[in-house]
């Protein structure tokens, strides 16, 4: 899927957290958004996303072609993020459940499979609101990862991993995400982003 913004800007009150932003997010490539702490890169996540809307300008989403709808674009782009919780009262196994009633599941996984990906022993049946952060955050990726969507959209994605659980990332990154567009906002390049051939820095449009 390609993603174009045309002169994107979002404005919270009176501050302009980025604006006059034009940019083209291509088909099947990997991209960084990168700024300090603050700087707007989660706020031109969701505005990617279309989970909230921009103050000025368009951002458009066009596959094969066609131009997708902003009303069916959730359809097409899966997420994870800080922000983005999950329902804590769900044990795991109702979570992936629920998910995968509003997503299609990769082909050739199963549940019961990506539980085994989680790498959770005897953890199905656990509710989510006992779970540390760190195996939060590997439910949020593994939801994300396992979404059968054409782009990827990755906020701060090693948030509470240990280093096991940056080298879990990194797997999933080389399995799953090859010919989809990659978008990640991260404060840590090196880690988060090495394998991203092209770099947006955010305040490069205040």
């Amino acid at each position: 899927m390609k993603i174009i913004l045309e002169s994107t800007g979002k404005k919270f009150n009176t501050e302009w957290i980025f604006r006059n932003l034009n940019y083209t997010f291509e088909p099947e490539k990997a991209y960084a958004i990168l700024g300090r702490n603050g700087s707007g890169k989660s706020t031109l996540m969701q505005v990617i996303a279309g989970s909230i809307h921009p103050t000025q300008g368009t951002v458009r989403y066009l596959m094969d072609g066609k131009i997708i709808s902003d009303l069916h674009i959730f359809r097409h782009i899966s997420c994870s993020a800080p922000y983005l919780e999950l329902i804590e009262e769900f044990r795991l196994l109702e979570m992936l459940q629920f998910h995968f009633r509003f997503k299609t599941i990769l082909s050739g996984y199963t549940t019961k499979k990506i539980i085994g990906m989680l790498d959770f022993k005897n953890e199905e049946n656990k509710p989510i609101r006992l779970f540390s952060s760190g195996m939060k955050q590997r439910v949020k990726l593994i939801l994300a990862f396992l979404s059968d969507t054409p782009v990827l959209l990755l906020d701060e994605p090693t948030t509470n991993l240990d280093q096991a659980g940056i080298d879990w990332f990194l797997n999933l990154i080389n399995e799953f995400s090859k010919k989809r567009t990659l978008i990640i906002c991260s404060n840590l390049q090196h880690i988060e982003t090495g394998f991203c051939s092209d770099k947006l820095l955010i305040e490069d449009f205040k």
